[in-house]
């Protein structure tokens, strides 16, 4: 049986990282929606575009997993 003071520890570096992943979300979210306003407004090429739109791909890729790996942690929504 673990110590309350461990159990306490974990939850909240579990949290910690769901912080992590929910600033990344909101972060990429916003770097995406300026990228695309200045794309337009500058005249970027498509190209230019594509690239911002894979780099947020991948963060949003590494969010979801990152959420998913804090789910299992938790315990997988099992009582």
């Amino acid at each position: 049986m673990t110590a309350p003071t461990e159990r306490n520890r974990d939850g909240h570096a579990l949290a910690r990282q769901g912080r992590r992943v929910a600033l990344v979300i909101a972060g990429v979210m916003l770097f995406w929606m300026g990228a695309q306003w200045l794309g337009r407004e500058l005249d970027i090429r498509p190209g230019y575009a594509f690239l911002f739109d894979i780099l947020a791909l991948a963060a949003f890729a590494w969010a979801i997993l990152m959420a998913f790996r804090i789910w299992r942690k938790r315990g997988g929504g099992r009582e």
